[in-house]
């Protein structure tokens, strides 16, 4: 079966995409046969130091790391077009053709027993709950039903982002008085999600990188990792996940501080996110105790190979006891 969603996800790369390709430039990828579209911002290769010095420990030691070039989402996965992957049919009523049969392959969430969106609303407002599981189905998807494989920032893609060209504690400077500006956060959000793209970008056309939802990456939380990049350049590190916890969520929320919302801060994943699930085992797709994590999407502009799609997507989840 993936053999032919490999096959059509092939054919379905569109002009427009090959030449964002080429080029590197924004842009706005339409998932086929639906209403729903998202953007793209190119982030380019660079080398930068990660970590800060002023920082917790495991923001340290400051080393430096060079990335190869990527896109990522401008803004955060909203309800808007997570929602037909978590319903089928939620994504027959956003889809303009019949929804193709290799989509029906993917494997879906369990429909959650409360509201995921614990009342903060869904039109614009950033998908919350997910599991880092159900966030890569999700990718997977977005791979079905675009042709384009998606996927999630590693630890070190998401930080060189948020950055974006900058040494300074936030994206846009020192000072935590500006970041009214910038973020969603305690001290201005009223306890709640809000709408994407309110606030600021930063300096490579991102929203909410600061704030309003802390986003998963790929990364296996390392409270040291970073020591593995001591006096040497780390070309592309990834703490490759084996583990059920703890990942690597990033840039804060809508209930956090302005110190928990700096480019460099590092949070793990938590069993006490799912201590109110009655489920035996644990459901391995939602958090219902995390409104406060979100996702954001990033396409490597060096394409992977069909075995490195299929591993990425068709991992296996661990039971969560």
């Amino acid at each position: 079966m993936f053999k032919t969603i490999f096959a059509f996800a092939l054919i379905s790369i569109s002009c427009l995409q090959i030449y964002a390709q080429e080029t590197q430039k924004s842009y706005t990828q339409n998932i086929d046969g639906t209403r729903l579209s998202f953007d793209m911002e190119p982030i380019p290769a660079g080398t930068f130091y990660m970590g800060s010095k002023t920082g917790k420990p495991d923001e340290q030691p400051v080393h430096q790391v060079k990335l190869d070039a990527f896109w990522m989402s401008k803004y955060e996965v909203t309800w808007n077009v997570f929602e037909p992957f978590l319903y089928r049919d939620f994504e027959k009523q956003a889809s303009t053709a019949a929804v193709p049969a290799e989509v029906d392959a993917v494997t879906r969430p369990t429909k959650p027993y409360l509201d995921m969106t614990f009342g903060m609303g869904k039109d614009n407002q950033p998908a919350v709950g997910m599991t880092q599981y159900n966030a890569i189905q999700f990718c997977k998807w977005l791979y079905v039903r675009t042709g384009i494989f998606y996927r999630l920032p590693t630890e070190a893609e998401w930080e060189y982002a948020c950055k974006a060209g900058s040494n300074t504690a936030y994206s846009f400077g020192n000072e935590a008085a500006t970041l009214n500006d910038y973020a969603w956060f305690a001290d201005n959000s009223d306890n709640k999600t809000h709408q994407v793209g309110q606030k600021k970008p930063n300096a490579w056309g991102l929203f909410d990188m600061h704030g309003n939802v802390s986003e998963w990456t790929y990364d296996q939380y390392v409270a040291d990792f970073y020591k593995l990049g001591e006096n040497k350049i780390a070309e592309n590190p990834v703490a490759k996940p084996e583990k059920l916890y703890p990942h690597v969520v990033r840039g804060g929320s809508y209930d956090e501080a302005a110190e928990n919302l700096r480019s460099t801060v590092r949070l793990a994943s938590d069993p006490s996110w799912k201590q109110l699930d009655p489920q035996i085992p644990k459901s391995n797709w939602w958090f219902p105790e995390a409104p406060f994590v979100g996702m954001r999407l990033v396409r490597p502009v060096k394409a992977p190979s069909k075995a490195e799609i299929e591993a990425y997507y068709n991992k296996q989840p661990i039971k969560d006891l």
